[in-house]
Formats: C-alpha cells, sequence, structure tokens
C-alpha cells in the first residue's frame, strides 16, 4: 500500500502518513476520535489563507470576517485575496502563471504551506486539528493556506507546497472552499483545545 509522507521542505521534522487508497492518516485518529493535541498546550502560529479569486460575494465576505473573528481567538489570522487573471488575458496557461507568480511573492521562505487541491489528499477534522499542531513543531514562522482560482494553482506553489489535502470527493466552489476551509480551521482549533463546538 502506498503512502505520501508530508514533510516541511525546511527538513525540521513534520511527518505525517496518508494512506493513498482513502486519504486517511495512518495513524490518524477515526472519525469521533480525539486528536493527539486535544487537550493539549499548541503553539498557536499565526495563520494565512491566499485565495485567487475576484471580489467575494458579500455574504461570502461576512462569513469570512465572521470566521476571522473567531479564529482570533487562537492565532493570529490574516486573509489575502490576490487578484484573479493580473495580465487580463484570454490565454488560460499564462493566467495561471501569472496568478502562480503573484501567490509565490506573498510565501515567505519559512511559511509551512498547504495547498488546497482537488487531486490533494482527503483529511478529517481532527487531521486538520494534527495538521496546525504538528506545523507548529516545525520552526516555521506561519501556516499558509493556498486556494487556487477557477483554473486551479499553478506548479511553483504545488511545488512549494509542504502538504497538499482536499476538503470534499465533491468540486467546490472557491468561495465554497474558502467558507468550509475556514469552518475547519476554526473546528480544529476547538478540537485542540477541547471544547464543546467539535462533538
Amino acid at each position: 500500500m502506498a503512502v505520501l509522507v508530508w514533510r516541511c521542505r525546511c527538513g525540521r521534522g513534520l511527518e505525517q502518513s496518508f494512506n493513498k487508497n482513502r486519504g486517511a492518516s495512518a495513524s490518524a485518529p477515526s472519525l469521533g476520535k480525539r486528536s493527539k493535541y486535544s487537550g493539549q498546550s499548541v503553539k498557536a502560529m499565526p495563520m494565512r489563507l491566499l485565495t485567487v479569486g475576484k471580489k467575494r460575494s458579500r455574504g461570502t465576505q461576512l462569513l469570512v470576517e465572521e470566521y476571522k473573528e473567531k479564529l482570533g481567538y487562537y492565532c493570529d489570522f490574516e486573509d489575502t485575496l490576490i487578484r484573479s487573471n493580473p495580465k487580463l488575458t484570454s490565454d488560460v496557461k499564462v493566467q495561471v502563471e501569472a496568478e502562480d507568480t503573484a501567490m509565490m511573492q506573498q510565501l515567505k521562505s519559512d511559511d509551512f504551506v498547504v495547498v488546497l487541491d482537488e487531486n490533494g489528499k482527503d483529511v478529517i477534522s481532527e487531521q486538520i486539528a494534527d495538521l496546525i499542531g504538528d506545523a507548529g513543531n516545525t520552526g516555521s514562522s506561519r501556516l499558509t493556506f493556498c486556494i487556487g482560482g477557477p483554473y486551479g494553482l499553478g506548479v511553483q506553489v504545488r511545488q512549494r507546497a509542504d502538504a497538499t489535502i482536499r476538503l470534499s470527493s465533491l468540486v467546490l466552489n472557491h468561495q465554497v472552499a474558502l467558507i468550509v476551509l475556514m469552518e475547519q480551521l476554526y473546528r480544529a482549533w476547538t478540537i485542540i483545545k477541547g471544547q464543546k463546538y467539535h462533538h
């Protein structure tokens, strides 16, 4: 059985194994189980969300602001929207490359980068909590999540990723994926803290 290991590019020792067939961690808790960090002190590493797209709908932005406020109780959280198709081209390849370059310019060398991609590994909420806890032990300065534009992420960002996950086997609209991710980050922190939101 093939196993994918996510490891910090800077070699600081983060390792998490995933069963290639189901995306579930070989050592991950099953549904209803606790994260390995539940009730433990976890480094409140700053988080950043990088998304590519046009101006968000009012409803989406209201939910983003709500979850930013909730996440602010646990860590510093920054939300950055990168303009889709910065070169105003009709060539999809050129568009993706330009978005890729713009996103790479936002990443620091010591960021722990998590890419959301439809071909990524399935994760459950407890694994996201584990990812947050593990990333805090790598020596990275910030945990950055990347959501690409309408044609996905470019090669540079994919290669830079320390972990590649997906939130669903369904293809999600980018604004829906954004809200699902933010809710899961909040849920992950409540799992880590052993709070009642997650039951």
